[in-house]
């Protein structure tokens, strides 16, 4: 049985709603449309226009678009990533209509007047300046520039200072214009109230809006050369990152690699990389692997931080055991223990019902399903340690590195 249940306006939007027992209701507008879509010229409007739409609608000044809902103790907010912006509300479940009208709002009828965004681009301005100042945040997206170079996904979502202070109010109309077109998205919610009740409120808000479509589509990163880069940044230690291209979410693979990933580098302390890195040597206190699938590729990272004079062990150490993982199954224990700790951390990250709706809201948008924690249960379960040790060798075959010292 499925969890959430799907409906389409005539307009294109898809809808999906999850009922559940609580006195509080979430919802978003994922819209399938971020930096990855954005034109050479256009580097940092997709971020831009996030936060320009929350500064004026057609009905509503800017005081009014913060207030309406955080005077009734709810909450609304708004991210962009590479490859979708998301606007999102968590209210009281009696305020649900009042979350979708808000929404809607925003999302079709901002102005960007010209007075809001030079406010917007000094706001901006501060987080790149911010974003400058952590190195550990800047190596992983210059690592991704470098492993999509020359592709429409190898650049920073936050643009630069220079990008930002050109974007007129016509421009921003235009960007969300081509890009923010209904087929294109996804009203996920999930609440103590039915799905026919969801897609009533939804119908009324989100359905008088003219149908679009888009005109365009991605192309596919180009393939790339491997490198070995290591920068003088001047930091108080040695940041760095080994990683390699991965698997697209619609890609059968990716549930294997995301397993691999885990027990190299997961959030748990039993990593392999935390238990070598860490618990045996002492050498680093941060030392993490990662995945990042977009719609037709992915990333896979391996970060780690050290004293300038360990930095050359902690990377012989981390390519070693990658090479364990390419070269040897994985013992049955260790695969059985692995197995469990991915799916009880699905399972906590579903308890979250704000974090279940937008990663819900997501997968529709890219794929039309959504896995129930049982479905996701048992493909997990049927991972063999030769498709791991398949994966390893495919993805880490040939690695990249940058070092920031």
């Amino acid at each position: 049985m499925k969890e959430f249940e799907v409906y389409e306006l005539s307009n294109g939007i898809r809808g999906i709603h999850r009922q559940v027992r609580s006195g509080v209701a979430h919802c978003a507008l994922v819209v399938n449309a971020g930096s990855r879509d954005e034109h050479k010229e256009e580097y940092g409007i997709a971020h831009l226009v996030e936060h320009a739409l929350f500064k004026g609608t057609e009905r509503r000044k800017a005081y009014q678009v913060n207030c309406r809902l955080e005077n009734l103790g709810g909450e609304l907010n708004a991210y962009t990533t590479k490859e979708d912006t998301t606007l999102h509300a968590t209210v009281l479940r009696r305020d649900f209509s009042r979350a979708v009208e808000l929404i809607s709002d925003v999302a079709f009828r901002s102005t960007f007047l010209e007075r809001e965004l030079r406010k917007e681009r000094e706001v901006i301005a501060d987080e790149i300046n911010t974003y400058k100042d952590s190195p550990s945040e800047r190596i992983y997206d210059d690592f991704e520039d470098m492993i999509f170079q020359g592709s429409q996904l190898g650049h920073n979502i936050l643009g630069s200072k220079a990008s930002i202070a050109r974007f007129s109010t016509d421009e921003l109309h235009r960007f969300v214009h081509r890009c923010y077109t209904t087929d294109q998205m996804v009203f996920s919610s999930i609440g103590n109230f039915s799905t026919a009740t969801a897609r009533s409120v939804v119908e009324r808000y989100l359905g008088g809006f003219e149908a679009t479509k888009r005109d365009f589509v991605r192309v596919a990163p180009a393939t790339y050369e491997p490198f070995n880069i290591s920068q003088q940044r001047r930091t108080h230690q040695t940041h760095g990152i080994i990683g390699t291209r991965g698997y697209g979410i619609g890609e059968e693979r990716r549930l294997p690699l995301a397993l691999l990933v885990n027990i190299l580098g997961g959030p748990s302390a039993n990593s392999l990389l935390n238990l070598t890195l860490r618990e045996r040597y002492g050498l680093s206190y941060n030392v993490e692997a990662t995945y990042t699938p977009y719609s037709d590729c992915g990333i896979v990272g391996i970060y780690f931080s050290s004293d300038h004079d360990n930095a050359e062990q902690c990377v012989e150490l981390i390519r070693e055991e990658v090479e364990h993982l390419r070269r040897d199954i994985i013992t049955p224990r260790r695969l059985s223990i692995a197995k469990r700790q991915f799916v009880a951390q699905m399972a906590i990250s579903m308890e979250s019902n704000e974090g279940y709706m937008l990663g819900a809201g997501k997968s529709y948008l890219l794929y039309r399903d959504i896995d129930t924690l049982e479905e996701a249960y048992r493909k997990v379960m049927a991972i063999t340690a030769e498709q791991i040790r398949e994966v390893a060798e495919e993805c880490f075959g040939s690695l990249s590195q940058l070092i920031y010292r």
